[in-house]
Parts: C-alpha cells; sequence; structure tokens
C-alpha cells in the first residue's frame, strides 16, 4: 500500500512541476528578424518566450528605420 501511495504521490509531483510541459504551456521560440524591401537581411538571437512575455512581444508593431523593418517572428 505504501509503494502505491509513494508512486502517487511521485507522479503528483512530476506532473505538478511539468504541468506546462503536458498542457503545451503556450510558449514559442521567438526572434528579430530584419527586412530590407522585402528581403530578410538580419536575424535576431532566439529565445522563448511564454504567457505575458510572449503576448507582449506579439503586440510590438514593426518598426522601419531608414528603409528596414523589423519584425518578432515566432514559430
Amino acid at each position: 500500500m505504501k509503494k502505491i501511495l509513494y508512486a502517487s504521490a511521485f507522479l503528483l509531483i512530476t506532473c505538478t512541476f511539468s504541468s506546462c510541459e503536458i498542457l503545451g504551456d503556450g510558449c514559442q521560440i521567438c526572434r528579430t528578424v530584419s527586412y530590407d524591401n522585402g528581403n530578410p537581411i538580419a536575424w535576431g538571437t532566439e529565445g522563448e518566450y511564454c504567457d505575458e512575455e510572449l503576448l507582449a512581444i506579439k503586440a510590438i508593431p514593426p518598426s522601419t528605420v531608414g528603409g528596414v523593418t523589423t519584425y518578432w517572428e515566432c514559430r
């Protein structure tokens, strides 16, 4: 009986700590990409963003400086 209790507790703790992974957690890998006349010319470093941070990045409008437009792209 104790083995079942310990196994159940272990599974519960494991699921709790990794529940985001089980549920798909809404995280994405994002980076900035700069375009000149529709052609990509520069890429930022990729990073993983989740929850509010991901929503904030997706809300950032493209910025254009000197004919080069930079977007956040997520996958």
